[in-house]
């Protein structure tokens, strides 16, 4: 092992630190003299993966024009309309998609069930539900609103409501009741717009 030179004292150090004599020209190339450089080519970058981008912007805007449609006033035509319809297809669309909704041809890919909530927090459950549906590329779904056997006069408030809202969100392209094994009038099937 060598041994190091003795240092020279602090004023002298910073007077070589500008310009080094020989002797300690001598003495670095001396000390560096067996040292092999390591080639740049060889080193391996330890990144991980970047995230895919997430359309952040793209889901606000979706959740908020799905909340508006939601949450704007109904109009009492809408709920006379819907009173006692059990189907409803978008304008423009072929009665194939009802029909294959209707047929069970499309599986369940989640469910919402409204028991015990006022119309108040139904709504606001419908609308979450529908917006993280849409998030997550879900399309056909199941809202359990209820038969309205609870209520005052026994009167499917919330079987009305739900419809309207649904019929109201651009999003929804159709819904229908729900078989009897999966909850008759109690229940609706409808199915979402295909995600971007």
């Amino acid at each position: 092992m060598r041994q190091r030179p003795p240092r020279p004292p602090r004023s002298s150090r910073q007077s070589a630190a500008h310009a080094p004599t020989d002797d300690e020209r001598a003495l670095f190339r001396a000390a560096v003299a067996d040292v092999v450089p390591l080639r740049g080519d060889d080193r391996v970058v330890h990144e991980p993966p970047r995230p895919a981008p997430r359309p952040r912007q793209r889901e606000h805007d979706e959740a908020a024009a799905i909340a508006e449609s939601l949450h704007g006033p109904l109009a009492v035509d809408d709920l006379l309309d819907l009173d006692d319809a059990d189907v409803f297809l978008r304008d423009g669309l072929p009665r194939t998609v009802l029909r294959d909704l209707r047929s069970g041809r499309w599986a369940i890919q989640g469910h919402l069930d409204l028991h015990g909530l006022n119309r108040h927090e139904a709504h606001a459950a419908v609308a979450r539900f529908l917006s993280g549906s849409l998030l997550d590329g879900k399309r056909c779904l199941r809202i359990v609103h209820g038969r309205g056997r609870g209520s005052p006069g026994r009167e499917g408030v919330l079987r009305r409501l739900v419809k309207a809202w649904l019929a109201r969100c651009q999003d929804v392209l159709a819904f229908c009741q729900a078989p009897p094994r999966d909850g008759g009038e109690g229940a609706l099937w409808l199915l979402l717009r295909a995600g971007r």
